[in-house]
């Protein structure tokens, strides 16, 4: 298993994620969605992904469906499935995130829509 360190944190416009495990199937990160903010529209070629809302309130896209979320409930998002995490709040957000898939790099991102210019379509 791959030491986790404070080198773990990544800082985005949107807020920041923190890896909280990895292995070679999975990963586990914390992201914090500051208010206001969104991730990109986007998909994934190589993995799943499953979000447990711990706190705030996000709109989670996944695929056609778009929902509020609350603390203690979760979704399952199937690789190659569109989905964007979005806090339309006054107060940061906070979602675990595993990951699963036989590859699991940052780059297996496909940026559809993106607030920041990072669009890969």
């Amino acid at each position: 298993m791959a030491a986790i360190t404070e080198l773990s944190m990544e800082y985005r416009p949107w807020g920041y994620y923190k890896i909280l495990e990895e292995d070679k199937n999975y990963k586990v990160k914390k992201l914090v969605v500051n208010p206001g903010k969104r991730i990109s529209l986007q998909t994934h070629k190589y993995r799943n992904e499953f979000w447990a809302i711990v706190d705030g309130n996000p709109m989670i896209v996944c695929g056609d469906v778009c929902k509020k979320y609350y603390p203690g409930e979760s979704v399952f998002i199937p690789k190659e499935t569109r989905h964007r995490l979005e806090n339309r709040t006054d107060s940061q957000i906070t979602v675990i995130e595993v990951q699963n898939g036989s590859y699991l790099g940052e780059n297996d991102i496909q940026r559809i829509e993106d607030d920041y210019n990072r669009t890969d379509a």
